[in-house]
């Protein structure tokens, strides 16, 4: 297992370094860049920058300087903490980003842990209820989590908070709490706020794992180890939860490395619809206003959670089955 998990951090390595270059190439060929955006933004203002203001500017964030050039700048300050500056916000990246991404992976941690804490059971009393009135209902209920977009449930959620608890609606804060210490009573407020964009980020991702969990442990029931294990008088739950689940989770644990980027990069809509202090709207800001190192740096750490989520996968596949080597 030793020799594996050192072979699969030098290809994530190599992955990364090949996704580094790759990404930073598509940034840059866009027309226009984050100046060019700020300098049409100061004129529709009224304003006017001089010649020699923009080329100071454009000396100042290497603009001008050919791809590989400005790469190298990128990435061998990388290597000692330094993502670069960000142009539109006038501050380094790793502040802004660092400012945010706590937020982020507490909203995904908690869409991570809701979405298999309810799919897993809804999905094996689905498999054993089959055709029946509650079975019936899960699946129209997948149905509805997988077509409904997460800008209008975020929406519907929002009245519905709005109507019913007669609550604070909107970002992760009350008011009162916004630029406030942290105490208990704060992190009661994050709770109470909370709830909203995890059932909404989470919702997709439910339905699906739920249907998914629900055809594989119908394979596997009809497995032949099944029927031997009821044979031997084995209570249906034992049989069910100790042999049929465990084998059935295989899949889901295979996806869980592409899972983790995907409730990240979810969280965009949710966040800008929500009015959240995640990394969502600072990366579409990025995007928008081609400010290169801001956005090479979200893609890198997405390209992170994904490698990183592979391997936590294979590593937790091995745990889940023992049958499975890697050596």
């Amino acid at each position: 297992m030793g020799n594996y998990i050192l072979r699969r951090l030098l290809y994530m390595v190599i992955t990364l370094f090949f996704v580094s270059i790759i990404g930073f190439f598509i940034i840059n060929i866009v027309p226009g860049s984050a100046l060019d955006a700020r300098i049409n933004q100061l004129r529709q203002q009224g304003g006017e920058v001089s010649y020699q203001e923009i080329q100071s500017l454009k000396a100042r964030y290497g603009l001008n300087d050919p791809i590989p050039v400005k790469y190298w700048k990128w990435v061998s300050g990388v290597v000692h903490g330094d993502f670069g500056e960000s142009f539109t916000y006038q501050a380094p990246v790793s502040s802004l980003i660092g400012s945010r991404i706590g937020f982020s992976i507490l909203l995904s941690s908690f869409a991570l842990i809701f979405t298999w804490l309810v799919a897993i059971p809804v999905g094996v009393y689905s498999a054993t209820h089959r055709y029946t009135i509650p079975d019936y209902a899960v699946t129209l209920l997948q149905f509805i989590g997988v077509a409904v977009p997460d800008f209008l449930l975020a929406l519907i959620l929002l009245v519905f908070a709005s109507k019913v608890f007669h609550s604070d609606i909107g970002g992760l804060f009350s008011q009162q709490y916004q630029n406030a210490p942290w105490t208990w009573a704060k992190i009661q407020n994050l709770l109470g706020h909370l709830w909203i964009p995890v059932i909404v980020i989470a919702a997709s991702a439910t339905a699906w794992t739920t249907r998914v969990m629900r055809a594989n442990l119908l394979d596997v029931l009809n497995q032949q180890y099944v029927q031997t294990a009821r044979a031997k008088g084995l209570r249906e739950v034992i049989v069910v939860w100790k042999h049929a689940v465990r084998n059935a989770l295989h899949p889901l644990i295979m996806t869980l490395g592409t899972l983790l980027p995907s409730l990240i990069s979810g969280e965009v809509i949710v966040s800008i619809v929500l009015n959240l202090p995640t990394t969502g709207p600072l990366y579409v800001s990025a995007l928008i206003n081609k400010d290169m190192y801001l956005a090479i740096t979200f893609l890198m750490a997405l390209s992170v959670l994904l490698v990183v989520g592979n391997l936590l996968a294979d590593l937790l596949l091995a745990w889940v089955d023992p049958r499975i080597r890697y050596e």
